[in-house]
């Protein structure tokens, strides 16, 4: 039996044994069309000849170099196929996330054959084609969603909504009717984890807080922590007795660019939310997938914006959350240098380190110059109630027992604090 010719979405292979060339046609055949097949024991002119040493392993190979050649990753369909009571292997993959590479190459299909892409040509394929809008080709992973969130956002900043078209007219839906994952990004309620985490010290070796603002629609997340972290911005430090107001930790509006970016332009393909850590010295927000293909790090540094996701930067944008201007990596940049961020294939991390300056040259009574801010904060909650215990601390400032306890022990070894009697009806003596 023939099979025909090959074309730019088929391509035929006498075995396995030209199985790089396989996945290399598979990627090309990606980037042309979104879809192409590969044929294992068909010679180039259609002839089927059967798969040579067919074996159990034969099809684990073929499902494992197409994971390893093929990036971003695709599932294909590996069937064993009886032509003419011959054995024949049938690759078929579809995939809209373009550009896909191929052992770290790129590719692009001309009639029957596979042509390299040069870096010219490459970006020429991501600028027509666009950066692949993932959230709104995926099927959301619950169909029972709601938008009264979303909707009240809308109607707040005066815009105009029809009911009935809200989830077409936004982007929602796929091309199949269903909610895609954007829509659960923006519905009332999701599983969609939004954390800020504070740590002790300039390491994750110690976590004192864990704040989770998912759960509910991804604008509404995105502002609480814009909310907390404007509000610990200013903060009061009780120091000898004196109340004293800090200047800013750190410029805001370098934040909120950075975390707004980080939103909105993470690859959400592998369904990560963007994080941001708060350490003693600085603050890192840090989002998934590293800059889009197309984009160079010169252009990125300038403000230059190839939106990963375009409809949902179009809802930020609507709502006046970004202004897509694209000032705000230069802004960033203006106020700590390039060296703020740190970019990789997978990762983008945006450090704004902590104005600790003034904090460092306050003056501090005598008797308390050796005493970090957390320490006077616990040592002036124990003279405020000498019979508080661990757990009282730790309600008071949500710091974790273990933070709570090494706080104690250094101001037990500094002398300013002993403890009187038991532990559950003792009080702490204060000696400074």
């Amino acid at each position: 039996m023939n099979l025909g010719v090959e074309s730019e979405k088929v391509e035929f292979k006498k075995s396995t044994s030209e199985l790089l060339e396989g996945v290399i046609s598979l990627s090309a055949m990606l980037n042309k069309h979104g879809e192409g097949t590969v044929y294992f024991g068909v010679k180039n002119n259609g002839e089927v000849i059967g798969q040579k040493d067919l074996n159990e392993n034969t099809m684990r190979d073929v499902s494992r170099k197409i994971a390893e050649g093929i990036k971003p990753q695709i599932i294909p369909t590996i069937a064993l196929e009886l032509i003419d009571d011959k054995k024949v292997i049938k690759v078929l993959a579809r995939g809209n996330n373009i550009p896909y590479s191929a052992f770290g190459k790129y590719y692009s299909r001309s009639f029957d054959e596979d042509k390299q892409l040069s870096p010219e040509m490459l970006r020429g394929l991501i600028n027509q084609e666009g950066e692949p809008d993932y959230i709104v080709k995926k099927i959301a992973s619950k169909q029972n969603l709601t938008f009264k969130m979303l909707k009240g956002l809308y109607l707040s900043n005066d815009i105009k909504i029809n009911n009935e078209k809200f989830e077409e007219n936004l982007g929602l839906l796929t091309d199949g009717n269903k909610y895609n994952f954007m829509a659960e990004l923006l519905a009332d309620s999701n599983d969609i984890s939004i954390k800020v985490v504070t740590f002790a010290g300039n390491d994750k070796t110690v976590m004192l807080k864990r704040t989770d603002y998912g759960g509910k629609c991804l604008l509404l997340s995105v502002n609480n922590v814009l909310e907390y972290m404007e509000s610990i911005n200013e903060t009061k430090v009780k120091v000898g007795g004196i109340q004293r107001e800090e200047e800013k930790y750190f410029d805001f509006s370098s934040f909120k660019e950075a975390w707004l970016n980080a939103c909105v332009h993470t690859k959400w393909s592998e369904e990560i939310a963007p994080t941001v850590y708060i350490y003693d010295d600085r603050i890192e927000i840090v989002s998934n997938g590293g800059l889009p293909s197309a984009l160079t790090e010169k252009d990125f540094y300038e403000g230059v914006s190839k939106p990963v996701n375009k409809k949902l930067l179009k809802i930020f944008g609507d709502l006046d959350y970004i202004d897509q201007t694209g000032h705000g990596i230069p802004l960033i940049v203006k106020n700590y240098g390039k060296s703020a961020f740190y970019i990789s294939e997978h990762t983008v991390i945006v450090t704004i380190p902590l104005n600790k300056k003034l904090l460092e040259n306050l003056e501090i009574k005598d008797a308390y110059n050796n005493l970090n801010e957390t320490e006077i904060k616990i040592l002036n909650l124990i003279d405020s109630n000498i019979k508080y215990r661990t757990k009282d601390l730790m309600e008071i400032t949500h710091f974790t027992e273990t933070y709570i306890n090494k706080i104690i022990r250094s101001l037990k070894d500094k002398k300013y604090i002993e403890h009187i009697g038991a532990n559950k009806n003792g009080y702490w003596k204060i000696l400074k």
